[in-house]
């Protein structure tokens, strides 16, 4: 336990926090695997450890071993862990707190793995016409090196340089409220704006080989009633892919924040009030059963025409 922000209450507040992974398609979603993040307050080795936590690490039952981790290497852990067991995970989703990390983006890759990830108004870019440019050679000390005569600029400022005229409309799944959809319900529907870019940063500097950087989508929302674009998501799928295509899988997400709400509000996930490692574990494992119970449940009650292949 610690002051730390969490979606549950909204706010930074004393709880615990954990990190879950999914497994998801179209048509249902459970959560597989869980880790319960380890502040640097409650880790000996930090150089922000509480003396009064650190000593009440044996009570609690945390392992010698287990000290703080990003969330976002806890999730790569996670997707090794779950690949190990014959699961075969071909893409990433994740929301802005894991896009925004270039390792977290390396990192899916260097496991074979594409991503598609939330990431904030403010991680920067260059556009994917720009070249990098090296300074004339004087002849006398090392040769300058090619660089992007431009700065990088937000992904915000990216789409809306493109402008409202590059946004095309796009349905990506039935909601929940009636409509003229093909199960009686209505379509998700919104406008989009897929630009090729070249993320940078000096972790994307570092992980690449020359001067020029990577190329990848920028997804972004722009509902035709906002001013600016409210949503952008970065993915590595190849160039060719339908705007469709990526719209979905970004809007895939959502699976994963109603496995919250359905564990949450039915099944007590944010119950949990004890100080334990294994008791947290236990319960969340409990309540991801719970949960993959009643999904299956609900599957086999499904129509024909709408239950997964």
């Amino acid at each position: 336990v610690s002051r730390q922000y969490t979606g549950t209450a909204g706010k930074v507040t004393n709880c615990q926090v954990g990190v879950s992974l999914h497994l998801a398609s179209d048509h249902a979603s459970a959560a597989v695997n869980w880790r319960l993040f380890l502040p640097q307050t409650w880790d000996p080795a930090s150089p922000k450890a509480d003396a009064a936590k650190v000593a009440r690490r044996t009570a609690c039952g945390i392992p010698d071993d287990i000290g703080h981790v990003e969330k976002w290497q806890l999730a790569l852990d996670m997707l090794d862990e779950t690949r190990s067991w014959g699961i075969e995970v071909p893409l990433v989703v994740a929301d802005a707190g894991y896009g925004d990390a270039a390792a977290f983006r390396h990192g899916v890759q260097a496991r074979g793995m594409n991503y598609v990830v939330g990431v904030s108004t403010t991680l920067t870019a260059q556009p994917a016409d720009a070249v990098p440019v090296a300074e004339p050679y004087s002849g006398t000390g090392r040769p300058p090196v090619a660089k992007y005569p431009e700065r990088p600029r937000s992904v915000k400022e990216l789409v809306i340089v493109a402008g409202r005229k590059a946004a095309r409309p796009v349905q990506w799944r039935e909601g929940s409220r009636p409509g003229t959809g093909r199960s009686g319900r209505k379509r998700m529907y919104s406008r989009f704006v897929a630009l090729r870019i070249r993320p940078a940063g000096r972790e994307v500097r570092q992980a690449t080989d020359g001067p020029e950087l990577p190329e990848c989508w920028l997804l972004a929302e722009w509902p035709a009633a906002e001013a600016e674009p409210i949503q952008f998501w970065l993915s590595d799928l190849p160039s060719d892919t339908p705007l469709t295509t990526l719209v979905r899988l970004a809007k895939l997400r959502w699976r994963i924040e109603h496995d919250y709400r359905e564990m949450k509000q039915a099944l007590g996930l944010a119950h949990f009030e004890g100080r334990t490692w294994n008791g947290w574990h236990h319960h969340v494992t409990l309540v991801s059963v719970a949960h993959a119970f009643c999904t299956l449940q609900r599957l086999a009650r499904a129509p024909k025409d709408t239950a997964p292949a």
